[in-house]
């Protein structure tokens, strides 16, 4: 079986570098672009990655990026017995996701899930089909608004804190990959790029890791996210660009403008998910939506500063 996704990751890595379908261009229209996932896309590093890019490679184009991302999230709307120690269960995207594209509006949205929906159990049939019917119903509830929707597949699960959910991860990915041809999906592969990235440099490391818990990717890890999702849209330049610090070096005054987004979006992420609610425990609540937006703006008086 092991041979088998070790094929697999060469084939998939080829998908995932734009050679197997068209790079996806981002719609001349489009203003605002959403992310939707679970903690990882809360955390947001590659949101703001990508978001710096974007501005510094595209400053005419003006985006708004908005991250909803929910930690604990899914969209299979499933749930371990015990989660957080009994404390709640894991969120479900459907009590949410009309409240957010009704407020937030988006014209594209970029949607990052299957990390917690097989909720790290060994793979089972009912929790997979769970999790392609949360995904259907997730792109019928866009489409609907008249918003795009591009699919990410799920970074990977260490297959050290777990070879039988590392290899749900896998399943999970390929089901997403194959929606490209099936569903007319748009896909972007995180999953099997950053599984060579991490197998390529045990090679010569055996101590190396992407996330330190399995789970969590660190910036190295964020990056990768990010360079696949620029590949996707066609920034083919970023091919063998190691760090996000090379990315942005490139551009005069690149690293501060990446400061100045990671900035605006700490705030802006937590007062999104105070102004659309949810029902997970223990956030942080965040600044009051038009107090939230003053200061963005400010920010991005900053930003277009550094931009000219």
């Amino acid at each position: 079986m092991r041979n088998v996704f070790l094929i697999l990751t060469i084939l998939l890595g080829i998908y995932s570098t734009g050679s197997a379908q068209d790079d996806y261009k981002i719609p001349e229209n489009t203003k605002k672009i959403l992310f939707l996932g679970n903690s990882i896309t809360y955390a947001g590093s590659y949101v703001s990655y990508i978001e710096a890019y974007l501005t510094l490679r595209y400053p005419e184009k003006h985006y708004e990026f908005i991250n909803v991302g929910l930690p604990s999230e899914t969209v299979s709307g499933l749930s371990e017995a015990n989660h957080a120690g009994g404390k709640f269960p894991r969120p479900d995207l459907h009590e949410r996701l009309k409240r957010v594209l009704d407020q937030t509006k988006p014209d594209l949205v970029f949607a990052n899930y299957g990390m917690n929906d097989g909720i790290y159990l060994p793979f089972d049939d009912i929790r997979f089909q769970k999790y392609r019917d949360g995904l259907t119903w997730l792109n019928e509830q866009v489409t609907n608004t008249g918003a795009s929707i591009i699919f990410l597949t799920p970074p990977i699960f260490d297959e050290r804190k777990g070879a039988a959910y590392a290899n749900v991860l896998d399943m999970y990915s390929d089901w997403l990959i194959s929606c490209r041809y099936t569903r007319d999906w748009e896909v972007a592969d995180l999953h099997w790029p950053m599984r060579k990235y991490l197998e390529d440099q045990r090679q010569t490391d055996s101590t190396f890791v992407l996330a330190n818990d399995g789970v969590h990717p660190n910036k190295l890890g964020h990056w990768i996210m990010t360079k696949q999702v620029l590949l996707f849209l066609g920034e083919q330049d970023l091919m063998n660009v190691e760090n996000a610090e090379s990315a942005m070096s490139v551009f005069s005054n690149g690293e501060a403008v990446l400061k100045l987004v990671e900035e605006r979006q700490a705030i802006m992420k937590d007062a999104w998910l105070t102004e659309t609610g949810h029902e997970r425990p223990g956030m942080k609540t965040g600044l009051p939506m038009k107090e939230a937006k003053m200061m963005a703006a400010q920010m991005e008086t900053q930003i277009q500063r550094l931009l000219k």
